[in-house]
């Protein structure tokens, strides 16, 4: 019997998911993108399957998270989501949300668009609000 093993390294960078002002008046929601670079090194040329998932940030919920004002109490509801029709909440595969699930080849970079979007009419106070998350990358 033979076993073939081989080790991989992934890397992971980010682009933030930056919203940009808030219009508390606004009757729609602000919506825009990130991105999560994945990219994979492994001394033969095989395709590593790979599972993505995305922490809950401070609020420790996934839907909603929430953002923390750099100054005060107060909290912007977001959300962060898999699909471009905003359908699929990214977190871990808890709570009803979805991770990414797909395979990834030697040294070829997988981009993973990260779409955010916060709900129209929160009453806020003026400033910046934000929150940290961890990207974890599953092979």
């Amino acid at each position: 019997m033979s076993v073939n093993a081989y080790a991989a390294r992934c890397d992971v960078t980010t682009t933030p998911v930056s919203f940009g002002p808030y219009d508390v008046f606004a009757s729609f929601p602000l919506d825009t993108t990130g991105t999560i670079f994945v990219t994979c090194h492994t001394p033969e040329h095989k395709t590593i399957p790979i599972e993505v998932s995305i922490s809950s940030g401070f609020s420790g919920s996934f839907n909603p998270r929430q953002m923390q004002k750099a100054v005060g109490a107060d909290r912007m509801s977001y959300y962060l989501f898999l699909n471009s029709s905003r359908t699929q909440v990214w977190g871990d595969g808890s709570s009803s949300t979805f991770v990414f699930k797909g395979n990834i080849y030697k040294d070829s970079p997988l981009n993973l668009p990260v779409y955010g979007r916060v709900p129209a009419r929160q009453n806020l106070r003026a400033g910046a609000y934000n929150d940290h998350l961890v990207v974890t990358v599953n092979w």
